[in-house]
């Protein structure tokens, strides 16, 4: 694997309140093979060269003990917010793994965004640091078809295995749910699917569903998912083009009602779907030194 260079690895974030009570954020890869057709982070502004390509961060752990242990405030860490931290390149060099212990011996929380149920080889740091500080896993799930999302999602484990990964974190205590984002306008928005994945996430015991109800459609990415709808969907690029022209945030149709259907149906399995109400679910308040048990 290729390697870059990088001076820091951790940084504070002004969203945390917004965005799952996240204090700092960091990515220990750029670039991902996941190859899912919709990705934002294939954006230009981002500035990731040969994207499908996951690179390391020369002396990451090296870096990261420093930034945590120069830190006061034992916070949340955010994991995998641009690239998914458990790529397959994961599996030899164990980044991420390194990652989770030295969060682990610095006292802080984390919160990781995947589609990788090789999640799962990490589940004894991962309660290990539940018994210190907060815990939070946001599994993405955009479908609950397995055959449509080998698509929309080629080189990544398909939804049915997402769900069972769900079950087995929740069932070890650790705090997980999913991000049912993006919606993809006429593909996964139908309201007979969104209403199968909810029934899904209950039977597989997921505690929230947070959702925008659309997607982002901005510089290249929006070249690159343009190109797979061609290849995937014939037609369906003309239909964007005329619909949602060249905006950023795309909406789904009928989103409003749909996202009260959505809402409705997460209220009647008991599954959390507002962001406040899941930061007040899986945080508690730590004390220096403190350590908590499980249950």
């Amino acid at each position: 694997m290729e390697f870059v260079q990088a001076k820091t690895i951790l940084s504070k974030v002004k969203y945390g309140d917004d965005w799952y009570g996240v204090d700092y954020n960091m990515n220990l890869y750029r670039g991902c093979s996941h190859g899912c057709i919709y990705c934002d982070s294939r954006s230009s502004c981002y500035h990731i060269d040969d994207f499908d390509v996951p690179k390391g961060k020369e002396n990451a752990l090296a870096i990261l003990d420093k930034d945590l242990s120069g830190k006061k405030k034992k916070g949340i860490v955010g994991i995998g917010s641009m690239s998914d931290t458990y790529n397959p390149q994961e599996k030899q060099h164990e980044q991420t793994r390194g990652a989770l212990k030295l969060i682990s011996k610095c006292g802080f929380g984390v919160s990781i965004d995947t589609k990788s149920d090789l999640i799962l080889r990490d589940l004894d740091l991962l309660k290990e640091i539940n018994a210190k500080n907060n815990v939070i896993i946001k599994l993405t799930i955009t479908t609950p078809h397995d055959d449509l999302s080998r698509i929309i999602e080629p080189r990544v484990c398909v939804s049915s295995r997402r769900f069972e990964v769900i079950k087995t974190l929740n069932e070890n205590g650790i705090f997980a749910g999913i991000m049912m984002n993006p919606v993809l306008p006429f593909i996964t928005d139908k309201e007979e699917d969104i209403r199968e994945l909810v029934r899904l996430a209950y039977e597989n015991k997921a505690r929230f569903i947070h959702s925008y109800m659309g997607m982002t459609l901005r510089e290249n990415q929006r070249d690159y998912y343009y190109d797979k709808l061609d290849e995937h969907f014939p037609g369906l690029k003309e239909k964007y083009v005329r619909y949602y022209k060249d905006s950023y945030m795309c909406p789904i149709p009928d989103c409003d009602r749909l996202y009260r259907m959505f809402a409705a149906e997460c209220d009647r399995y008991g599954i959390l779907h507002e962001m406040k109400d899941i930061i007040k679910a899986y945080k508690r308040e730590i004390k220096d030194g403190e350590q908590t048990s499980l249950f």
